[in-house]
């Protein structure tokens, strides 16, 4: 795995180290007043960078509201250290209002133990980090497990499973959004589209890579998506500051659609939404399509 970062401009190097600063000293912070032994002395094994700024292929154009995200890998002592709200919200917080990072920035947390045991089944997603990874941070004689090849049968059969479960799933919440559009209960409407959209993610996340983060922000879902497919892109408008806004709202529906009386969202907002989550169904479907044909063909030889 490399340790460099010659292909990145010194801007974007610079934004990293004060990233991987900022999520090493805010971790010290959140353990410093432990007094179980495995909080205490938890440790930060590894940062890794992936994803487009890893590989190169990054885009850059926030004037056109397309930004590729810094994506990172954290890997830590203990499975409970890999819990966001307990020891990563404030290092994310301040990350995001931080206006020497210019861009945005999501962070995976796991274990050594999870992301070795994931390579030595060959799960695609963990494969990939370690062909194209970027290791920011590690502490030494904690080494990755060398990947093992996953049969492709094996594989057709996981992204069947996932497909089978997952595309099915969304139509519920799609009906449960008309139904309380119908009813003039627009934020469960939001509420439900936004369910819909992480579900599709959480579905072409697992068939196209056979892993998807334990997380319920969908632009975060969708950035990791849009890495993995650009064609996904086409489902979401974002070229306007309106285009913006909606899919912010429809972000903030899982919490603020439930429990904020401030939350509000207009008809023409949640059609618009509802449109844009009719075409990202289409597209996953035909994505997830496209790969289990390619899956099945490769099982068949």
């Amino acid at each position: 795995m490399r340790v460099d970062l010659d292909h990145l401009p010194d801007t974007q190097q610079a934004e990293l180290a004060r990233v991987r600063d900022t999520l090493m000293a805010e971790f010290a912070q959140a353990i410093s007043t432990s007094t179980q032994p495995w909080k205490k002395f938890g440790k930060i094994l590894k940062i890794i960078l992936f994803g487009s700024y890893a590989r190169s292929d990054w885009v850059d154009e926030p004037e056109n509201g397309y930004q590729s995200d810094f994506d990172l890998l954290v890997i830590v002592s203990h499975e409970d250290l890999t819990d966001i709200a307990g020891y990563w919200y404030i290092a994310e917080d301040k990350i995001l209002h931080d206006p020497a990072v210019q861009r945005p920035v999501n962070i995976i947390v796991h274990t050594l133990d999870e992301v070795n045991k994931a390579l030595q089944r060959g799960e695609y997603f963990w494969v990939d980090i370690v062909r194209d990874g970027v290791v920011l941070y590690e502490l030494p004689q904690h080494p990755l497990a060398t990947p093992k090849p996953l049969t492709a049968a094996d594989a057709l059969a996981m992204a069947q499973e996932y497909f089978d479960r997952w595309l099915p799933s969304v139509d519920a919440f799609v009906r449960g959004s008309n139904y309380a559009r119908n009813d003039g209960d627009l934020n469960k409407a939001a509420f439900d589209l936004h369910q819909a959209a992480e579900r599709l993610y959480i579905c072409f996340l697992l068939v196209r890579t056979l892993y998807f983060p334990r997380s319920h922000n969908i632009k975060f879902l969708r950035s990791l998506s849009e890495d993995q497919e650009p064609r996904l892109v086409e489902a979401w408008p974002r070229a306007t500051r309106l285009d913006r806004r909606r899919f912010e709202l429809l972000k903030r529906a899982y919490v603020e659609a439930r429990y904020s009386p401030s939350y509000e969202i207009g008809i023409d907002d949640l059609d618009a939404l509802a449109e844009s989550v009719r075409r990202l169904r289409d597209v996953v479907e035909q994505l997830c399509r496209e790969r289990l044909a390619k899956l099945r063909a490769a099982a068949s030889h």
